[in-house]
């Protein structure tokens, strides 16, 4: 394909097709949240309709404090449980999103290096200064973007450790 039309026709193609993927991945992310959040919202609703009719039942302050005594445990287990819910969610959307851009940054690679390697067989004599530049800053790219994928995986591991750790915590209140 050394027609630039075609080039050009190819390039938007696949850049319609990558935008269309990410946007795919972004929007089954979102759902995901949105359907975990419909799903807590009616439980809110339907606990909150239920201490309602509880505390109005009450028949005497003693009655009443133990009521919303019973509330407040459940209520934090809950909420644990949400954070925990909304997290594995973002975690996975973020593990597709991290996976459609190792393979996008692959991609970008090769065909860099493919159209370096047709430049150097067609460049000018004494073109060489330019194309080592260009070879050392695709090798520089490439050690950012290791070194960033590196660092978004500690994080995620990281905050798993949090969550899991926190999650340990509430349990064992529960239990006390």
């Amino acid at each position: 394909m050394n027609n630039v039309p075609e080039q050009v026709i190819a390039a938007n193609k696949q850049g319609m097709e990558t935008f269309v993927e990410f946007a795919g991945i972004a929007a089954a992310g979102a759902e995901k949240i949105f359907d975990m959040q419909m799903r807590i919202a009616k439980a809110i609703f339907a606990d909150n309709v239920k201490h309602s009719k509880s505390l109005v039942a009450a028949k005497d302050v003693q009655e009443l404090t133990e009521i919303q005594a019973a509330i407040t445990q459940p209520a934090t287990e809950k909420l644990t449980a949400y954070g925990r819910s909304l997290y594995s969610v973002v975690a996975e959307t973020q593990s597709d999103l991290s996976k459609f851009f190792d393979g996008r940054f692959s991609e970008v690679n090769k065909t860099l290096t493919s159209a370096l390697d047709h430049a150097v067989k067609n460049a000018p004599a004494g073109s060489d200064v330019a194309v080592n530049a260009v070879k050392s800053a695709m090798t520089a790219a490439n050690q950012a973007y290791d070194a960033f994928s590196k660092v978004a995986r500690q994080v995620t591991e990281a905050t798993e450790v949090s969550i899991a750790g926190t999650t340990n915590a509430t349990t064992k209140k529960k239990a006390a």
